[in-house]
Parts: C-alpha cells; sequence; structure tokens
C-alpha cells in the first residue's frame, strides 16, 4: 500500500490540471496534433487530449489527467498526483470543454450487398459460405452511404452495441470503429462449443475461419477491432461454457505485446489459452499468400 502523503487542496488542483500533451512529450511519447486538440495512441488505439482532459475513442472513457496516470501508468491516486507535480509541467488555464459519449447509430443499409461481396470475396478472399453466414445473422451489411463494409457486434439479446466499418475502395480507404461503440460487444460469431479465439480485425478473423472451415459453427470467434481484451472478457462472462481461448493477435510488437498480456490475465485466472501467431503480418495476410501459392 503506498504511504500516505498530504498533499494541499491547490497541490491536487494543480495536478489535476496537468498540460497532458506537454507531460506526454516530456515522456518520450508520440503526441500528434489533431485539430485544436492532440492525439496519443494507447496500444494503437486512438486517445484524444484536450488540455488536461483525456478520451479514449475506443472504449468511451476518459478523464483528467490524475485519472491519466492511474490508468495508463497503473498508478494509485497519491502516486499520480506526486508524479504530475513532479514533471514540472505546465498547469491548463480556465475552463476545458469536456468530453461527452455519442450515442451509437447503426448505418442505414443498402439494398444490396455487392460491393461487399466483390471487396471481401475477390480482394480479400473471405469465403462465400463464411460471409453468406454473417450477412445472415445480419452481422454484416454494406452501408448506403459509402457502400463500407459494416461489421455488427451485439449483446446476448441482439441489440448492436458496436459498429466496425471499413471501406470498400480499392486503395487503402477508411476503416474504424462508430463512435458509441461498446468495445465489450465488438464484431464476434457465438457457437456451442468451449473455445474462443480472439483477433484483431474482422476481416482477419472471417480470413482464419476461411482457412479452418470444418465444424467452424460449433466455436466462438471475436474481433476486438483493436488490441483490447474487454470482448473477450465480456464473452467469457456471458458464455460460461468457454473454457479455452486461443489468442490470435497480428504477428508484430503491438499485437504479440498485447497477445503476452492477455495470455497472463488469461492464466492468472486458470484459464486455458494459448497463442496462435499467423506466419506473416496478419491472417489475411496468410490467406492471400495461400490463394496465390493455389492459383500457380
Amino acid at each position: 500500500m503506498a504511504n500516505f502523503i498530504p498533499f494541499t487542496e491547490q497541490q491536487r488542483e494543480q495536478a489535476r490540471r496537468t498540460d497532458l500533451a506537454a507531460f506526454l512529450r516530456q515522456c518520450g511519447e508520440e503526441v500528434k496534433k489533431s485539430g485544436s486538440e492532440n492525439m496519443w495512441l494507447d496500444h494503437g488505439q486512438k486517445v484524444t487530449i484536450r488540455g488536461n482532459l483525456w478520451f479514449h475513442q475506443y472504449e468511451q472513457v476518459g478523464g483528467d489527467a490524475i485519472d491519466f496516470a492511474c490508468r495508463f501508468y497503473d498508478m494509485d491516486y497519491p502516486e499520480a498526483v506526486q508524479l504530475m507535480l513532479s514533471m514540472g509541467v505546465a498547469t491548463v488555464q480556465g475552463n476545458v470543454e469536456p468530453f461527452s459519449r455519442q450515442p451509437l447509430e447503426l448505418p442505414a443499409k443498402h439494398d444490396n450487398m455487392r460491393r461487399v461481396y466483390g471487396y471481401l470475396i475477390r480482394r480479400r478472399g473471405i469465403d462465400k459460405d463464411v460471409l453468406d453466414a454473417f450477412a445472415y445473422r445480419g452481422l454484416v451489411f454494406e452501408s448506403a452511404d459509402y457502400h463500407n463494409v459494416v461489421f455488427v457486434g451485439a449483446d446476448k439479446t441482439g441489440k448492436p452495441r458496436h459498429i466496425h466499418k471499413h471501406s470498400t475502395a480499392a486503395q487503402g480507404g477508411f476503416k474504424g470503429n462508430a463512435p458509441g461503440s461498446e468495445p465489450e460487444y465488438s464484431f464476434h460469431w457465438i457457437g456451442g462449443g468451449d473455445t474462443l479465439f480472439l483477433f484483431e480485425a474482422p476481416i482477419d478473423m472471417m480470413s482464419f475461419i476461411t482457412m479452418h472451415k470444418q465444424s467452424w459453427k460449433s466455436n466462438s470467434f471475436a474481433a476486438a477491432c483493436g488490441v483490447s481484451d474487454r470482448v473477450l472478457w465480456q464473452t467469457l462472462k456471458d458464455r460460461p461454457y468457454i473454457t479455452k481461448v486461443c489468442i490470435c493477435l497480428d504477428n508484430d510488437e503491438i499485437g504479440q505485446k498485447a497477445a503476452q498480456r492477455i495470455s497472463k490475465a488469461l492464466a492468472d485466472r486458470n484459464i486455458c489459452n494459448r497463442i496462435l501467431v499467423p506466419t506473416r503480418k496478419d491472417w489475411n495476410e496468410d490467406l492471400s499468400f495461400l490463394r496465390k501459392e493455389g492459383a500457380k
């Protein structure tokens, strides 16, 4: 337990009002300007900085400078206050407009899914039967506005709680989670078996299923749409019959660090788990390689 430190109210307020962008830069972190705000990445996920306030865009949570140190530097309250005071960083004067959580809005559906099917099957190699299964459940559809692929994450009652959009454009394009998405319910498939496979991206999840189609519907799969473990714990809570986890994150530094972190957390709870690593950067790249080899 940390020692009690009798901070004055003035010291607490000074620590709370620490300029977070300046603090992060002094700590050697990369902070990018984004309009009138700043952006910092938490394991590849966007955290918006506004003065002494922060907001995790994916997890839809935020707070002040003290809360930041508690969450991201794993400190208790006295340690966080002491850190902010010791850094000698400028404080933010005046009121800062607080962040607000936006409600989730389901995009309007296009009257067909031609572009989505063309993109996922021809360009990304997803098996048509696999895509049909997700489309039938309403978990994948084509948006009416920009013809994006929309990946829907729903709760146990079937209510949409998470939306991930991915462009069908031939060259690059947009991808991201819709405002108001709850990471606990990101894109997933629930079967009746005892194993859950966890991925970073919906396309990687569907690529893995394409490469391992035999009896795939009996297992459960989830795409965190990042490297958060929130959907993992929610799924295990909602489905106690799932007792095994295969962690299938990307074959890069961020993905594998997250895989080790999640594996340890599972082991600490005596949950059987193993890490599966794609040969290339991700599972879709592995699928693309197999398709090219098969075409020779």
